[in-house]
């Protein structure tokens, strides 16, 4: 099969020797304002708005064809991370080391240079989301976090805790839009009746539904889908590192996202994209049809018990790919046990998520100190006679475990994740509905259809495979 066509939408910056000069004065201090949203000239005071990208789709439902940004090419290993710019203000040759930062001030004339056009190692992006939230603003945020949290933390931490050493960090991810047409087809059960029948001189709860064949067509246009492209933070699972709290405070307000501009980057650390394309298309793609999966939902609503869905047909008509810089102010800490916990503030939103390290001994003994106190009371219960409430006592002794479970959880937050199926933006069109009655079931015991997979997810489990 022919290889489908590709359109390629140059976003390199061409500033002569990589210099971003104020159009008023031409001074090359030109730095991002976070209060004011705008670049300014730190020498005329100068401000001007940011650029916006040429030739990108803003709407996803006019997709056709694919669409990719040129920083989204595939990231030569060969690559030079050095790179030499020419001072345009002295003629000096300036090096930049573009794994660690992308401008550089001129140690002849002290102008300053940037790193505009596109290299082949992942540094730059087609697009930059500038932030919006203060340092002082995120201090308070991850202070309120800690706070909470910190009867169980861990000893060390407590004493060596500060967030005067958080950083403000840029991390690269893809920004994908999709215009897909889909066929779903399956059965759907919709509750009749509830009550209750006895059996065995025990109550239960017994329930009618009628069971549907379903079919739904529909268009449907996908917006900013946002997914990682540093492979570190794809690794939501390891064990060492609490990355999945960085993918939690997704989403971004990406439609503000500007054309990339090293000024941008200032005073901000920065993490290269290491991952191509088709690296992560195959978790994209799944991704695509978990959202379409789960805002299909809000059509099938009067199936109240399920849906499974047989047959799941996605026709992605056109796809647009955009590398961009997020921003994020994380602090960091490495406990005892070489585990490296994050608190992160999405720095545009203020959503905040973290990971505590735990005073787990401590934790422990109050878990068993509890549950103590249970067995106590129940063997007293027992020896005065109320063998009923002493047996209760007895069955609650799972409270130990359980309040152990509940604050491991809040301190680690283990489970939090982007959800992405309910958060993306998407919109269903054109839907057509077939609906028709197969049977009424009676005296089913299941609350809720056996095989529902409407709310099933496949995107979040698709591992990325890095090129060797």
């Amino acid at each position: 099969m022919p290889e489908k066509e590709i359109k390629i939408v140059d976003t390199d910056n061409k500033e002569k020797h990589g210099e971003n000069r104020c159009p008023q004065c031409g001074a090359s201090d030109v730095t991002y304002n976070t209060k004011k949203g705008k670049l300014v000239c730190n020498y005329c005071y100068t401000e001007f708005e940011a650029e916006e990208v040429e030739g990108i789709e803003k709407e996803a439902k006019n997709l056709k064809e694919e669409i990719r940004g040129s920083g989204t090419k595939d990231i030569d290993k060969n690559a030079d991370d050095i790179i030499t710019l020419r001072c345009g203000g002295c003629g000096a040759e300036v090096v930049i080391n573009t794994s660690e930062a992308t401008n550089a001030r001129c140690h002849w004339c002290r102008s300053i240079l940037s790193v505009n056009a596109q290299v082949d190692n992942g540094a730059i992006p087609d697009v930059v989301l500038p932030f919006k939230l203060e340092k002082e603003d995120a201090q308070k945020k991850i202070q309120a976090f800690v706070d909470k949290r910190q009867f169980y933390a861990n000893n060390t931490f407590k004493k060596e805790f500060t967030t005067n050493n958080i950083m403000g960090v840029y991390f690269p991810y893809m920004l994908v839009d999709a215009n897909c047409h889909g066929k779903f087809h399956g059965k759907g059960e919709h509750l009749v009746r509830k009550y209750t029948v006895k059996v065995d001189d025990k109550e239960e709860t017994r329930y009618d539904a009628d069971l549907y064949e379903i079919d739904r067509e529909f268009d449907i246009s996908i917006d900013d889908l946002s997914i990682e492209s540093s492979s570190d933070k794809l690794d939501k699972s390891n064990k060492s590192k609490t990355t999945n709290v960085i993918n939690s405070i997704m989403p971004f307000d990406t439609e503000n996202c500007v054309k990339y501009k090293a000024n941008y980057l200032a005073g901000y650390s920065s993490e290269k994209r290491d991952v191509n394309i088709r690296n992560i298309e195959p978790k994209v793609d799944k991704q695509l049809k978990d959202i379409t999966r789960h805002a299909l939902n809000k059509e099938v609503k009067f199936y109240d018990r399920g849906v499974m869905w047989e047959k799941e047909e996605l026709d992605i008509k056109g796809k647009q790919w955009i590398s961009a810089y997020l921003p994020v102010w994380l602090y960091s800490y490495q406990d005892p046990g070489k585990v490296l916990h994050y608190v992160a503030v999405n720095a545009r939103t203020g959503e905040v998520m973290g990971s505590i390290p735990m005073n787990k001994k401590k934790l422990a003994l109050i878990s068993l100190f509890i549950d103590l106190v249970i067995f106590l009371i129940a063997f007293l219960l027992g020896n005065y006679g109320s063998q009923g409430l002493s047996i209760i006592c007895y069955i609650m002794l799972i409270i130990g475990p359980i309040y152990y479970g509940v604050k491991s959880s809040k301190y680690r937050n283990a489970s939090a994740r982007h959800t992405y199926e309910k958060e993306t933006k998407q919109e269903i069109t054109n839907v057509k509905s077939v609906d028709n009655l197969l049977k009424h079931k009676k005296d089913l015991s299941n609350s809720s259809m056996t095989g529902a997979n409407n709310n099933k997810l496949e995107g979040e489990h698709i591992k990325i495979v890095k090129d060797e």
